[in-house]
Formats: C-alpha cells, sequence, structure tokens
C-alpha cells in the first residue's frame, strides 16, 4: 500500500503544510518541495544546529525533494506552472490571497490542470472577516477556546507544549486531500481544500462545547482534570507524579479494592461519577493522601497488574527508551549529508496488509538539492522551455 502514484508539489513553509505534507511522502508520494531562494525559513531556526541543519526543519522534510523557484521571475513561475501540469495535489500554506496575487489562483490551476487538488492551509481559511489577518500556532490556540480551559485555576492563559493548532491543520489537510483524491476517481476533477488553524481548535472542544452548548457556561482550566470525570487526573506520588483515568464506576469500585479503601464504595459523595464530579476536592485530596505514600513505580506495578488504567508522565528522556515505544518503530535514525546520522520521529499509522514497516527513507533535502533532477525532466516534457539562471538557485555547502 503505497502512495507512489501521487506527485504533490508542495510550496508550504514553517510547520503545518510540511507535517501534512511528510505522512504522503511517508507512504512513497512524490512530494517536490519547492522554496524561495532563501529556503523554508525553519532552515535557520535554531539552536539547535546538526552539522549546520536546523533540527527544526530536519523533524519534518524527510522523503521529499527540494527545488529552489523564485515566483517573482516570470522563468520561476513559468517552472511552477510545468510542475503543476503534471501534479495531483499543490499544496500551500501562503496568507489567502498570495496565489491570485502571483496568477496562480485556483481558477487558472484548473486550467493548467483539471484534475489537480489545491489544498490550502492558512490562520483562518479562505473567506470571512478575518481572512486577511495572519495566523499563527498560539493565536489560534487562544481564538479558539483552547489556551482558556488549558492550565490551573486562577492562573494566566497557558498553551500546551505542542504545536497542536500547526500540527492538526496538517492532519486535517491530509483527511480533506484524500477526501478530495478519492472524490476525483468519481467526478474526474480535482477541488480546493480549504483547512483554517482557527476551525481545526474549534474542531476539537467536542464535550467542551457540549458542555457549553447545554449549559451556557463557559469551561474553566482544571489543571490536569476533566470536567466530567473523576478521578481523572495527575496525582502526585513520593517521588514524582502519574496520570489515572477512572473512566467508568467499575473502575471506581476496583481502585477502592486494590487502594484498600472499599468504604469509599459506599460513600454516597463517591459511589457514582456524577458524584464524585461534585464532591472533586474532598475526593482528590483524599486520593492524594493514598498516592503520596508510595513511589511513582510502586502504583504503576499495582494499578497496571489491575488493569486500572494509568500511566508515567515521561520526560523524552524516558520516552525514547520505553520498551513499548521502541517496539512500535515511532524512533529510527537516517544518515543525512551533513548532519550525519539523525533521530526522526514515524508515521504512527500501521497497516495491516502492503506496507514495509523499515522503508529506505531519504534524508530532508539540502536546498535545492533536487533541482536538475526535477527541471530537467521539465525541459524534457516541455522542449523549447528555459529556466534562466536568476530563477533557480541550488544549494551550495555553507551557504
Amino acid at each position: 500500500m503505497h502512495l507512489n502514484d501521487i506527485t504533490i508539489i508542495d510550496l508550504t513553509r514553517i510547520l503545518s503544510g510540511p507535517y501534512c505534507t511528510l505522512y504522503f511522502a511517508d507512504l512513497g508520494a512524490t512530494v517536490i518541495k519547492v522554496e524561495p531562494p532563501g529556503g523554508d525559513d525553519t532552515r535557520r531556526w535554531g539552536p539547535p544546529f546538526i552539522g549546520g541543519e536546523s533540527a527544526y526543519f530536519l523533524s519534518i522534510n524527510r522523503n521529499k525533494k527540494s527545488v529552489v523557484l523564485d515566483l517573482k521571475t516570470g522563468p520561476g513561475l513559468e517552472a511552477l506552472e510545468n510542475l503543476i501540469r503534471q501534479a495531483d495535489v499543490v499544496i500551500e500554506n501562503f496568507r489567502p490571497g498570495t496565489l491570485e496575487r502571483l496568477g496562480l489562483g485556483f481558477p487558472h490551476l484548473q486550467e493548467l490542470n483539471p484534475r489537480v487538488i489545491l489544498a490550502s492551509i492558512s490562520g483562518f481559511g479562505q473567506a470571512g472577516p478575518y481572512r486577511d489577518l495572519p495566523g499563527y500556532d498560539v493565536i489560534a490556540q487562544g481564538m479558539g477556546g483552547l489556551m482558556g480551559v488549558t492550565g490551573y485555576p486562577g492562573m494566566p492563559p497557558t498553551k500546551p507544549g505542542f504545536s497542536l493548532a500547526d500540527v492538526g491543520a496538517g492532519m486535517w489537510a491530509i483527511i480533506g486531500i484524500l477526501t478530495a483524491l478519492h472524490s476525483r476517481e468519481a467526478t474526474g476533477r480535482g477541488q480546493w481544500v480549504d483547512v483554517s488553524l482557527l476551525d481545526t481548535i474549534i474542531s476539537w472542544q467536542t464535550y467542551l462545547a457540549g458542555n457549553f452548548f447545554a449549559t451556557g457556561m463557559d469551561p474553566t482550566p482544571l489543571g490536569n482534570a476533566h470536567p466530567n470525570i473523576c478521578p481523572y487526573q495527575t496525582f502526585p506520588t513520593q517521588n514524582g507524579f502519574f496520570n489515572l483515568a477512572v473512566g467508568n464506576d467499575k473502575l471506581w469500585r476496583l481502585l477502592c479494592e486494590v487502594i484498600n479503601r472499599p468504604e469509599w464504595v459506599d460513600d454516597e459523595r463517591f459511589g457514582t461519577n456524577a458524584a464524585r464530579v461534585t464532591h472533586r476536592d474532598v475526593l482528590v485530596g483524599r486520593l492524594e493522601e493514598v498516592f503520596v505514600t508510595h513511589k511513582t513505580e510502586y502504583w504503576m506495578k499495582l494499578l497496571q497488574s489491575h488493569q486500572i488504567p494509568c500511566g508515567p508522565i515521561y520526560r523524552f528522556s524516558e520516552l525514547y527508551q520505553d520498551s513499548h515505544v521502541r517496539e512500535h518503530h515511532m524512533v529510527f535514525t537516517m544518515e543525512h549529508p551533513c548532519a550525519g546520522p539523525i533521530s526522526q520521529v514515524n508515521t504512527p499509522i500501521k497497516f495491516s496488509e502492503g506496507l514495509d514497516w523499515e522503508p529506505t527513507y531519504s534524508p530532508p533535502p539540502l536546498l535545492g538539492q533536487h533541482n536538475s533532477e526535477i527541471l530537467e525532466g521539465l525541459h524534457k516534457d516541455c522542449p523549447g522551455r528555459h529556466l534562466s539562471s536568476a530563477s533557480v538557485k541550488t544549494h551550495t555547502k555553507g551557504m
């Protein structure tokens, strides 16, 4: 099961778009990363750098081919149009209107290639009052309500540690592109997929939005607790912390037995999940008194042996040593021509058939590394066309 019959022209930079195209590249699609003469901004984001290469850039650009085109020149635009004629998908994360100003709006792309799918990722989408505003991950997290429910009561709004809006928008773009490819099988025509960072965050509100629609009350930060389930949060131990997730009353009764508090089962304040949520403060305080009597390792062994959902809170250095993570091949190492051996986080999807989970990965490309390979191919397909040196630049060691 490979996507090696799909060609994607990747005009994106930073995170949301490159994360989207990383999936397709890992599954065998030809992803041609078209970069401006200075390259993707993240090539300069650091430290850390490895052999002069940005660790940020390396993390999300493997298996892609880099071509440098100056889209402010006629020959550069002409080369891009020729690439689009041969492509299945064009993906971009410019501010809305940028493609149109370049003369590459969706109607023109359809003239070049009626089957091409355009996927656009932006802060606020291709329409609406905020269309032209610049959008970044942290802006979408704040406006989408995520920061307002993250953190502890009484503390300032908090951003999660990952770039959830960027990565999430990239994932929605993957879904949109795959849906459009499926639709094209029936219609023979491409379409425009529009994904925004703000809509991504809103789409994840799920039960929090449901609670708001039901009550009219704004959800508030609960630290690591859950608004509808208790106990479902982080607890301190003698030497650290762990997460406990008691998702139903059967698990609650089992927990009471395992931690030697059988009397809590019949306590009317704790007998049902609704009662436990109502009396959250009392219950959490009592559980904390229990869990601080032993080390995290003790509780993990005891609770997991009884199938009570729990887990440690790993630092990265612990996570990547975990035997389960290693067995799932979530980390692998590849050789980069400048950075040497680099570790990468793998694609998380597993298939039962048709996919070799030990593929030969190509390292993230050097800037303009594939200019000759890709653009000479255009010359063969489009005889008589010529790209000037002003529109095409190649990577030079030490740039």
